[in-house]
């Protein structure tokens, strides 16, 4: 792809019923206000949205049956919080009663970026939201009105946020684990 040139290479002859719009939001506007700049091209249709900095194998036909079937303004995909660091437990004596190392915790369950959205969240989106998160105040707003769920992701999940991320991510596909049996319920690390 090209974007200079308005150019698009398709690789892949397959037709699929869905469409993609490449908006340029400017480099300083922050996410609540790229969200809102494409409100004119959702119009009526429910839409999908994701940060573009993580790698997954969701499952989007059932996270899209999940968001039909609740029927909520919005719906995100929630991770189990994938540790970093061992993690301990001490008594009052400061004396290790546990210890963990990185263990994913199945009772903590995060953001993982990508949703499921219907038009109707723009109305958490008034007035200038251009130095505004999305998950800063209009996913919590959503939230405290009842209109979010959470589709559980029990599979294959890692942000690329910094270059340990990006490190991590190019060793697993350089170990050919890549093909997607070998990603579903994949340990995180």
């Amino acid at each position: 792809m090209k974007l200079s040139d308005n150019k698009v290479d398709v690789h892949y002859t397959n037709k699929e019923n869905f469409s993609v719009t490449l908006i340029d939001t400017g480099l300083e506007t922050n996410t609540a206000g790229r969200l809102k700049l494409v409100e004119k091209y959702v119009g009526s249709e429910t839409f999908m949205l994701t940060y573009g900095d993580g790698v997954a194998d969701v499952n989007l036909k059932e996270l899209v049956k999940f968001h039909k079937a609740h029927g909520k303004l919005a719906t995100l995909t929630s991770i189990t919080n994938p540790s970093r660091f061992g993690e301990i437990e001490s008594d009052a004596n400061n004396i290790v009663t546990s210890f963990r190392e990185k263990s994913a915790d199945n009772s903590n369950w995060i953001n993982g970026g990508f949703f499921v959205l219907e038009p109707g969240i723009f109305q958490y989106l008034k007035g200038d939201m251009s130095t505004i998160q999305w998950e800063k105040k209009p996913l919590i707003d959503i939230a405290n009105a009842g209109q979010l769920a959470a589709f559980r992701h029990h599979g294959f999940w890692k942000c690329m946020d910094a270059i340990r991320d990006k490190t991590e991510l190019e060793e697993f596909w350089n170990s050919g684990q890549c093909k997607m049996e070998n990603l579903v319920n994949k340990n995180r690390s």
